[in-house]
């Protein structure tokens, strides 16, 4: 499951900055066993790391399990996705989902007409947001709606064996 990805690189030793889509940020750092999505990717170690600034900075292994060291390698890295096993994240309790298990599903309302899918996910403070895009108008012009994440009011069943979820929403909205 992907939790973030490399965002650039952090003094001249090898070390990476590092974007989380965990809550808080730092919980990514948790993790100690990455996966860098990368060509063919590779398991990283989580050598070192921590909150510098209002950044992440942190130090991994390379395929070998040999701390990268050199500032060109790590640059290399950039725009990479940093995964883990789903496995190795907290269960929730039901009623609950991880953005990354959202993105991708089909939304539609109650009526069973298609609103999009789910291309990202926000936060407005108070509650998640769904970001939905609808490719399937005229042209090549997408649709982008954003639906708050309230359920059982708006947001009435998420499906993902199915993928999808049933929201009280018009397409008009």
């Amino acid at each position: 499951m992907t939790l973030g990805r490399v965002a650039g690189v952090y003094g001249v030793k090898g070390w990476i900055k590092v974007y989380s889509d965990t809550r808080p940020a730092q919980n990514i750092l948790k993790y100690r066993r990455w996966w860098i999505a990368r060509g063919d990717g590779f398991e990283a170690k989580l050598l070192a790391g921590q909150v510098h600034g209002n950044s992440l900075v942190a130090q991994i292994s390379d395929a070998s399990g040999a701390p990268i060291e050199d500032r060109e390698i790590a640059a290399g890295l950039i725009g990479a996705e940093i995964q883990v096993e789903r496995s190795e994240m907290p269960k929730l309790p039901d009623g609950q989902y991880y953005w990354a298990e959202l993105i991708g599903l089909r939304v539609e309302n109650v009526e069973g007409l298609p609103l999009g899918t789910v291309t990202d996910m926000t936060s407005n403070g108070p509650q998640d947001v769904l970001v939905i895009t609808d490719r399937s108008g005229d042209g090549e012009d997408a649709t982008t709606r954003l639906i708050p994440f309230v359920s059982p009011q708006i947001v009435r069943e998420v499906d993902l064996a199915g993928g999808r979820i049933v929201c009280e929403w018009q397409p008009d909205w």
